[in-house]
C-alpha cells in the first residue's frame, strides 16, 4: 500500500467490481487510453482477475471517502507495455473516473509510483505513453516531470484501430535532481 497526501493506492480486490465498473463503464474514459468499455460489473471483475492481478497495479483510492476512482500502476519490462524497453526500466500506467478528472489526483499517483520505481524497485528509467488527442495524459506527463522522447506512428492500439503514440521517459537521474529541486 502506498499513501500520498489525498490517495491510497492499494493492490484491487474482487468486491472493488462495482467501483471499477461505475467509472470503466464510461466511454469517455477507457477507448481514448485504448481499452474497451466495461460492459457489465462481471466484466470489470474479470479485469480484476486478469490485467489487474498483475504486480505493481493499484486501485486510486480517496483518503477523504475510500471511493475506488482509478488505477495506476507500474509494467515492469516483462509485463504487456507499449515501448521498448530495457530489463531495468518500466512504463506507468493510469486512468481516473471522470468526475475526478482536472484535481491534480493522478499526477500525485504518478509521483507516488515514481518514488516507488526509483527509490525502492531501483530502476533505471520509467516511460509514460499516451495516445495522440488524449490531452489529459499529456498533461500528467508534464506535470509530473517526464521529457518527451519518441512518437510512434500507424500502431494499432489494443482496440484495434490505427494510432499515433507519443512516449516521456524520466531517468532516475532526472528523478533524483528534480526530487532535490521539489522535495515533499
Amino acid at each position: 500500500m502506498i499513501e500520498t497526501d489525498r490517495l491510497i493506492l492499494r493492490p484491487w480486490y474482487e468486491d472493488d467490481a462495482q467501483a471499477l465498473y461505475k467509472y470503466a463503464s464510461d466511454p469517455d474514459v477507457g477507448p481514448i487510453a485504448g481499452w474497451p468499455v466495461h460492459t457489465s460489473v462481471e466484466n470489470s471483475l474479470e479485469i480484476i482477475r486478469t490485467v489487474f492481478a498483475a504486480p505493481e497495479v493499484y486501485a486510486v483510492i480517496l483518503k477523504a471517502t475510500g471511493e475506488v476512482v482509478g488505477s495506476c500502476g507500474i509494467i515492469l519490462s516483462d509485463g504487456l507495455h507499449s515501448t521498448e524497453m530495457r530489463q531495468d526500466e518500466a512504463e506507468i500506467g493510469y486512468w481516473i473516473g471522470k468526475p475526478y478528472w482536472g484535481q491534480g489526483l493522478i499526477p500525485e499517483a504518478v509521483r507516488a509510483l515514481l518514488s516507488r520505481s526509483f527509490n525502492e524497485l531501483g530502476l533505471k528509467a520509467v516511460w509514460c505513453g499516451y495516445y495522440d488527442g488524449n490531452s489529459k495524459s499529456k498533461r500528467v506527463c508534464e506535470k509530473s516531470g517526464f521529457r518527451y522522447h519518441h512518437t510512434n506512428k500507424d500502431i494499432i492500439s489494443p482496440l484495434g484501430d490505427v494510432r499515433t503514440e507519443h512516449f516521456h521517459v524520466m531517468t532516475n537521474e532526472e528523478y533524483q535532481a528534480l526530487r532535490r529541486q521539489t522535495p515533499d
